[in-house]
């Protein structure tokens, strides 16, 4: 087992109004990623992703688009000006797509428009205040899962949406099944917090917005990849291209497996790690699911200026 850097890219939940604009003002790659988002979309969201507001940022059509943006972005610039290749990628939810473009196996433009029409099927798969999501501290998957089955029998389907580690599970699904789940959390003398979010991810509720990008991922070449990426439905490294499909598809209703997906970049050897994009949600989770494995949040010139003094 070899050393290796690991690439980790951030999914929906880290926007802000202001990302990625100093990285894209002082160097050129990461300017040229935001006009290449702009062109594949068709409209300025580089400006959105600069300048807001957030409350436009916040749509789910616009989050995911302007995360991949940023992330890819940040990469280019480590790739460009520090000559930094990761032994594995793997990205939170949305942030596969992320990794999955550094990995050689998408374009960006395919991508972006991927992660937009991702952003408008999921957001349009269950009428607004129907579903919901939570997060549980203090119980281990197994017994939540049996708890969700049980308020799922009551009505509705809740189900485990992310293993996000540190303790924290994420649940989504039916509004009244939720609610009924977070009561038999707190039951159990564990915690659990309706999370705000426009709609229940990587639960079965979201089978439409599955069938609708498998639909638009029949129109998209799938290139070999440079490097493995761990997919979040089963935390295992992936190289083959005719799987890449199958597994972004299965994502979209499937839970994100991000604790076992961290624990196997540190079997295969992962010793330092690139968290690529705007902030510093993964760095946090890293830290409690594996604190062995240094994680260093690249987002700003301050970061890339930082990992040019560790390089030189």
């Amino acid at each position: 087992m070899s050393d290796l850097l690991a690439f980790v890219f951030p999914g929906q939940g880290s926007q802000k109004a202001g990302m990625g604009a100093a990285l894209a003002a002082e160097f050129p790659a990461a300017r040229r990623i935001f006009a290449a988002a702009d062109e594949a979309l068709g409209e300025p969201l580089s400006a959105l992703c600069f300048d807001g507001p957030d409350e436009q940022l916040a749509l789910t059509a616009n989050t995911q688009p302007a995360i991949l943006t940023c992330s890819v972005a940040a990469w280019t610039v480590v790739r460009e000006e520090l000559g930094l290749v990761p032994g594995v990628c793997l990205g939170h939810s949305l942030g596969e797509f992320s990794a999955l473009v550094a990995a050689g196996a998408l374009d960006f433009a395919d991508a972006v428009r991927l992660v937009r029409l991702r952003g408008q099927a999921m957001q349009e798969a269950v009428p607004a205040g129907l579903g919901a999501m939570a997060a549980v501290v203090g119980l281990e998957a197994g017994p939540l899962a049996t708890l969700c089955a049980e308020a799922s029998d009551a009505g509705g389907q809740v189900d485990i949406a992310n293993e996000n580690g540190g303790g924290q599970i994420v649940v989504a699904g039916h509004a009244e099944a939720v609610t009924r789940l977070i009561a038999a959390v707190k039951a159990q003398r564990a915690r659990a917090i309706l999370l705000n979010v426009s709609a229940p991810f990587h639960c079965s509720l979201m089978r439409p917005a599955a069938e609708r990008v498998a639909a638009a991922l029949e129109q998209i070449t799938i290139h070999p990849l440079r490097v493995p990426v761990i997919a979040n439905v089963d935390a295992e490294p992936n190289l083959e291209p005719t799987r890449v499909k199958d597994l972004l598809i299965r994502q979209i209703t499937g839970r994100v497996r991000w604790e076992a997906s961290v624990r196997k970049a540190v079997h295969m050897g992962a010793t330092r790690c690139l968290e690529l994009g705007h902030g510093r949600v993964l760095a946090g989770l890293i830290k409690r699911i594996a604190p062995e494995l240094p994680t260093l949040a690249v987002g700003s010139p301050d970061d890339i200026h930082v990992l040019k003094v560790d390089a030189s």
